[in-house]
């Protein structure tokens, strides 16, 4: 991706939980390229399939403006989502820009300990993915055997470093960590696995956003995900969750699914 940020969209998003979202939408700031290649990802194109080829390149202080623009339309707060391919200058860019709201980072959870420790005093909340217990399944599904590895050290890293969650009079988040889980269909055991992971990992007033809103793509149809996960399934994951105390949270059942979903990217969008 080389250095120089690129980004795909800048937009106030109303679709994320409600303690981000607000009144004023959570101030997305949506980067080009990831570090995994998940069969499922409904941003492949500006992700990892031809990152390169959407948005537009930023330098450090057009970054910074970006993230002011935000707060000056009265965003919740800045989102990063899948900042770490040019964390230089995304720390860079925080830096000058002073911000006066939270600066939530969101991610795939697959994040070295350095780069939380030099996240350290400039990120409020993080907001990671927790995908998988098993090994096999993240090869499989993502191309990275070793995420939970991975994501077992930086999860409990983001909680140690923003404690317990914290909120204002409006009910919006403005430190902690919110830990997201992807039903998958045809994986319920490892939602399982993975439920039970956070619930012995993390302490139990850590929120867990369960998502059951999966949308099949053709890459996930060839590995026999070719259908939205079914309600059953939901419901059966979600009272896992009630069973292992992951009472704080959030719920967005299948009925979210559908190619609604999937963004269309403009290749000009920036």
């Amino acid at each position: 991706m080389g250095v120089t940020p690129r980004v795909a969209t800048v937009t106030l998003h109303y679709g994320e939980e409600p303690c981000l979202t607000g009144d004023g939408g959570s101030g997305t700031v949506f980067f080009c390229g990831c570090a995994l290649r998940c069969a499922y990802c409904q941003n492949a194109p500006v992700s990892w399939d031809r990152p390169d080829q959407y948005g537009r390149l930023y330098t450090v202080n057009e970054l910074a403006g970006v993230f002011l623009s935000l707060q000056e339309r009265g965003a919740s707060n800045v989102n990063l989502v899948n900042a770490t391919p040019f964390l230089p200058s995304v720390i860079a860019a925080l830096r000058l820009a002073e911000l006066a709201i939270p600066v939530v980072y969101n991610t795939s959870g697959y994040e070295t300990l350095e780069t939380i420790d030099a996240l350290d005093g400039l990120v409020d909340i993080y907001l990671p993915d927790y995908k998988y217990s098993d090994a096999g399944t993240a090869s499989k599904l993502s191309g990275a055997a070793d995420y939970p590895e991975v994501a077992q050290a930086a999860i409990p890293a983001m909680r140690r470093q923003t404690g317990s969650a914290i909120y204002d009079r409006r009910g919006l988040m403005t430190r902690g960590a919110l830990i997201r889980h992807l039903i998958l269909p045809g994986f319920i055991r490892e939602s399982v696995q993975s439920l039970n992971w956070l619930a012995d990992n993390l302490p139990p007033d850590t929120p867990v956003s369960l998502m059951g809103q999966f949308t099949p793509t053709p890459r996930s149809a060839l590995l026999g995900m070719d259908r939205p996960l079914s309600l059953e399934s939901y419901r059966y994951v979600k009272a896992h969750r009630a069973a292992v105390g992951l009472d704080d949270g959030y719920n967005q059942g299948p009925d979210a699914s559908g190619e609604s979903m999937i963004p269309i990217w403009d290749k000009d969008i920036g």
